[in-house]
């Protein structure tokens, strides 16, 4: 059976960009080009997708995905099996952050003592899954499975104080933002590059290394992406677009 990037984007849960950008890298080519120009895939490349997502759910990045299914090598059955073997070892660990947001809601219910250390795992756990969930694709993508990777070990081996910081701090962005909105203030004046440097720090606090081009990039899909929009602009319109400018004035 054939298929359509369409079809495929929708039969597999992706996006149409992602197929077309795994076709630019030689990822995952169609097996033709239609008269119309359209891609069309076969069950050969139904089943090198289904191996290309398996990987990606273990956070490998494409170049390696990439070299480890177009090796002469390469066995689909034992790739099968070393995929289960991985999947199994996800499972604990999300076993893992189920018992301890259980034990979270026991404690806050009064029902047992927990520690901090425990507390702050788990809330770092959450948030590292819910990122991947939401934004996983995108970001790895733009910036780069090791970069990605070393931003969430960066995360994790966070103190407890510096987590509240974190925390702490991207509240006050938002406030500021929504603030700066209301009274119309300007980008390019005093609290709007407050609000920019603010939003640096906040970044180093997860951020391997920070750089100008990166936070660049970085707000301008804050307006580019309608889920990233939607965060910041949940309570005043305008804020992600504000934070872009600000940003780009003070980088530049």
């Amino acid at each position: 059976m054939e298929y359509t990037i369409n079809k495929l984007a929708a039969m597999a849960g992706i996006s149409t960009r992602t197929l077309r950008y795994y076709d630019e890298i030689n990822l995952l080519k169609p097996c033709r080009i239609n008269a119309s120009g359209y891609r069309i895939y076969g069950g050969k490349e139904v089943d090198i997708l289904q191996q290309i997502l398996f990987y990606r759910q273990l956070n490998v990045s494409l170049s390696e995905i990439n070299a480890i299914i177009h090796s002469p090598s390469f066995n689909r059955l034992e790739a099968l099996k070393k995929h289960l073997v991985s999947l199994k070892q996800q499972q604990l660990q999300i076993n893992c952050l189920i018992d301890n947001v259980n034990k979270t809601i026991l404690k806050e219910e009064g029902m047992i003592q927990m520690s901090d250390d425990k507390k702050f795992a788990g809330l770092k756990s959450k948030l590292i899954q819910e990122n991947e969930e939401k934004y996983g694709e995108e970001i790895r993508t733009k910036y780069g499975e090791d970069t990605v990777e070393e931003s969430n070990r960066k995360l994790m081996n966070l103190s407890k104080e510096d987590y509240q910081k974190m925390e702490q701090l991207g509240k006050q962005v938002n406030e500021l933002l929504e603030k700066a909105v209301n009274e119309k203030e300007q980008p390019t004046g005093d609290l709007g590059q407050q609000i920019a440097k603010m939003h640096q720090e906040w970044l180093t606090f997860t951020w391997p290394q920070y750089t100008k081009e990166a936070h660049a990039g970085l707000v301008q899909m804050y307006v580019g992406d309608e889920r990233f929009t939607a965060f910041y602009d949940t309570n005043v319109k305008g804020c992600a677009a504000f934070l872009r400018d600000c940003v780009l004035s003070y980088t530049q």
